[in-house]
């Protein structure tokens, strides 16, 4: 299963790891943390266009990515960039939800960013990532993939490179959140072109044990 915390992080850090998986018939989903509604200011009071067409997106990425349509994401709909945080309430209701959904899904490895990386969405879906798998008492792999930060030490993780995938693949699919790519929604995130040009393959990262 894959964690990402917004729409397009799964592409950026995960499309390769999406894409082997499903061809192996080893996908069990992707579950995104946030409503990605935070990735424009225009949409301020209207905020539920934007959250529907990041859905529509992301479920045309991950089409992209399987060449599929028989999975569709799912949405823990947080608020984007406030996340909550260990021992709230609502952080403890996603623990509960996605240890369902992995026991359901039958999942043995959950891959999710990093938990250095700079954005608090991603911090804390690692957190989330890494709760879940204390639930699961070592039935499940907890692995790293990075968007925005550098690689984790090697002293600290190792890595687990995946098969490359398809010329353009990754670009196709991430052409699918335009609103992230262009100004369709006005004024807001736009994702810089020296990050468009992504490598044909991921690499997770497995924190080594103390």
């Amino acid at each position: 299963m894959v964690l990402a915390p917004h729409p397009d992080d799964e592409t950026l850090g995960a499309g390769a790891v999406i894409a082997q998986t499903a061809r192996a018939g080893r996908l069990a989903g992707l579950v995104y943390l946030t409503d990605g509604s935070g990735s424009h200011e225009a949409a301020q009071g209207r905020s539920g266009k934007l959250v529907s067409s990041r859905k529509r997106e992301a479920a045309a990425a991950l089409h992209r990515l399987t060449g599929s349509r028989s999975q569709l994401p799912i949405h823990l709909d947080w608020k984007d960039a406030a996340p909550a945080q260990p021992g709230h309430p609502a952080f403890d209701r996603a623990i509960r939800r996605l240890t369902a959904l992995c026991r359901r899904w039958q999942v043995d490895a959950l891959a999710v960013t990093a938990s250095h990386e700079p954005h608090c969405d991603h911090q804390a879906a690692a957190q989330l990532a890494y709760a879940v798998g204390q639930r699961a008492r070592g039935r499940l792999v907890v692995a790293e993939y990075v968007v925005w930060s550098q690689a984790p030490e090697p002293r600290t993780h190792r890595m687990l490179h995946t098969a490359p995938m398809l010329p353009g693949q990754r670009r196709y699919a991430l052409a699918a959140h335009r609103s992230q790519l262009t100004a369709s929604h006005g004024p807001g995130f736009r994702l810089d072109a020296s990050h468009r040009a992504m490598p044909a393959s991921d690499i997770l990262y497995l924190r080594r044990a103390k």
